[in-house]
C-alpha cells in the first residue's frame, strides 16, 4: 500500500495519515482505477493500527469520492480523470504582481480624509448594546435578516435623521446595506440602461467608476461658488444627478438654498428625473447648527437621501443606508425580492440599541468638538508655517477641507515624497474626473484631521513643509 504511519506525529491522527497516503497513491496512479483495496483488518494489521483507525480512513475517501464500497465486496479505487496541467499552472506559487507586504502602519501621520478617530469610541457601551441585542433578539439572528434590514432597526433610523437631517419617510422607505457603493449599485440597477447621470466635477471618483463600469451614460460636471453648475445638467440632458450639497465633496462647499431650490425644480420638470443626495459626513458641522438636508425640502419624491454611519460610529463596520420614494421603493422591492441583507444583522440591532439608549447622539457630540479643536489647530497650525504660500477653503464642516498651495512641485513629486516621509495625504488628482477639471497654478490637497492627535498635528504640518517646499 505504500503508506508509512508515523506514530510519533502530533500533527494528524493515525486515520488520517492513512487516508492522506491512500489518496496520494490513487493520484499518483500508484493505485489503478477498480483496483481492490484490502480489507479494515488486513490492513489494521499491515500497519500495525487500529481497525477503526483505518475505517475513518476508508469512510473518509468514500465521502470525497476516491473509493467506492461493493456491499460483501469490500472497497475499490474510483476511476478518477488526471488532472490537467495548463502552460500557467501555478505549482503552489503566487505570481510577484499579486503579492502583498502585511501593512505597517508605524511612525505615519495621517492626513487622510477617510480616517476617523476610534481612540475615543465607547467600546464598553458598544458592548452593553451588543449584549442587549444578543438578548433581545436571539430568533432574529437565527434567522435570516429581510433585504431592507429588520424594520426595528430601521425606524429607529427614521427617527434619528428626522430629529437631525429633518428627512420626511417612512421606515419601509429605508433600504440598509454594507456600505454606500453597495446602495448605489443596487440603486442603479432599477434605472433604465438609457439613463444619463451628472456628478459633480471634482467629485468622488469611486462612485464616477462604478457607474461607468455599469455602462451608464456618466458626465462629469463643474462646479460654481454654489456647487454644481445647472446650465451643464441641462446640457448632458442628464435625468440622474448626484451631489452633496451639505459639504460637497471633495471641495467643502455647503449648497445655498437657491442652488437647492434650483435642483428640485430641475427634477420636478420630468417624470424620470431624480437626485441622488450623499450626505456623508453632516453629522460634523461647527460653530453654527447644522444645514438641513436637501431632502427635507423635496415636496415631489425626487431625492434619494443617502447616510451612512462609516463617519460616526466605526469605519469597519459597514452600515449605510438610502431613503427610496414610494415608487423607488415599489421597483426595489421587486426587482431583489430574493436578496438577502449584506450588513452583519447583529451589529444592526446593536448599532439600533446605540441610538436608542442614547450613546449615539453622546459620542457624536463628543467628537464634533473633539474634531472641531483639530480642525482650528490644523489650521493654525498650517496658516504660520506656510503663511502667503497656503490659501484654506475654511468651511466649518466635515471632516477635511480644501488647502491649496503654492509651489513649483508636481502632483506626482509631493505624493512620491510625502510617502518617503510617512505621511499619508491625498491630492486633488485623485478627485480630477476629467484632467483639465483644475486647470489653476497651485497644487491643491485634500487635509483631513479626524484621525491625527492634537499633539501630533505640528509635526504633521512640519512634513507636509518639507514635501511641497524643500
Amino acid at each position: 500500500m505504500f503508506i508509512l504511519i508515523d506514530k510519533q506525529r502530533d500533527t494528524n491522527y493515525i486515520y488520517q495519515q492513512i487516508y492522506m497516503g491512500i489518496k496520494d497513491n490513487i493520484l499518483k496512479g500508484k493505485l489503478k482505477a477498480n483496483e481492490k483495496l484490502p480489507s479494515k483488518r488486513s490492513l489494521a494489521e499491515q500497519l500495525n493500527v487500529s481497525i477503526n483507525s483505518v475505517s475513518f480512513g476508508y469512510e473518509q475517501l468514500l465521502a470525497e469520492g476516491y473509493i467506492y464500497a461493493i456491499e460483501r465486496k469490500g472497497y475499490f479505487v474510483e476511476n478518477i480523470n488526471e488532472f490537467i496541467e495548463g502552460e500557467k499552472f501555478l505549482k503552489d506559487k503566487l505570481p510577484d504582481d499579486l503579492k502583498e507586504e502585511p501593512s505597517n502602519r508605524e511612525g505615519w501621520l495621517s492626513l487622510s480624509h477617510m480616517a476617523s478617530d476610534i481612540s475615543l469610541f465607547p467600546f464598553k457601551e458598544w458592548m452593553k448594546c451588543q449584549e442587549a441585542a444578543i438578548e433581545s433578539y436571539k430568533r432574529e439572528l437565527s434567522e435570516i435578516a429581510y433585504s431592507q434590514g429588520p424594520y426595528v432597526v430601521r425606524e429607529t433610523i427614521c427617527r434619528m435623521i428626522a430629529l437631525t437631517r429633518g428627512v420626511n419617510c417612512e421606515p419601509e422607505q429605508i433600504v440598509i446595506g454594507a456600505g454606500t457603493q453597495l446602495l448605489v449599485g443596487q440603486l442603479m440597477e432599477l434605472q433604465s440602461e438609457d439613463s444619463v447621470v451628472a456628478v459633480e466635477n471634482p467629485g468622488y471618483a469611486r462612485f464616477y467608476e462604478l457607474l461607468k463600469k455599469m455602462n451608464f451614460a456618466v458626465h462629469p460636471v463643474s462646479l460654481d461658488d454654489q456647487g454644481i453648475e445647472m446650465a451643464e445638467i441641462e446640457s448632458a440632458n442628464a435625468n440622474i444627478v448626484f451631489v452633496t450639497p451639505s459639504h460637497q465633496f471633495p471641495t467643502g462647499k455647503i449648497m445655498p438654498i437657491s442652488r437647492r431650490i434650483e435642483l428640485l425644480n430641475w427634477a420636478v420638470q420630468n417624470d424620470n428625473r431624480y437626485i441622488v443626495e450623499d450626505d456623508y459626513d453632516s453629522e460634523f458641522k461647527y460653530e453654527t447648527d447644522n444645514i438641513p438636508s436637501l431632502q427635507s425640502l423635496d415636496r415631489n419624491h425626487r431625492v434619494i437621501y443617502m447616510g451612512t454611519f462609516s463617519k460616526t460610529v466605526l469605519p469597519g463596520l459597514r452600515i449605510s443606508y438610502m431613503v427610496l420614494s414610494p415608487d423607488l421603493l415599489r421597483k426595489y422591492r421587486k426587482h431583489y425580492a430574493n436578496s438577502m441583507q449584506y450588513s452583519n444583522t447583529l451589529m444592526l440591532f446593536t448599532l439600533h440599541f446605540f441610538i436608542e439608549s442614547g450613546e449615539y447622539a453622546r459620542h457624536v457630540k463628543r467628537m464634533n468638538h473633539q474634531y472641531e479643536t483639530r480642525r482650528k489647530l490644523l489650521i493654525t497650525e498650517l496658516q504660520h508655517r506656510f503663511q502667503e504660500k497656503v490659501q484654506i477653503e475654511d468651511v466649518s464642516a466635515g471632516l477635511h477641507f480644501l488647502a491649496h498651495f503654492k509651489t513649483k512641485k508636481s502632483y506626482q513629486e509631493i505624493e512620491k515624497r510625502a510617502a518617503q516621509l510617512k505621511l499619508e495625504i491625498y491630492s486633488m488628482r485623485r478627485f480630477m474626473l476629467k484632467k483639465n477639471a483644475w486647470t489653476e497654478k497651485r497644487l491643491s490637497l485634500l487635509l483631513g484631521f479626524a484621525n491625527l492627535k492634537e499633539e501630533n498635528i505640528a509635526a504633521a504640518v512640519e512634513r507636509l513643509y518639507s514635501v511641497i517646499l524643500e
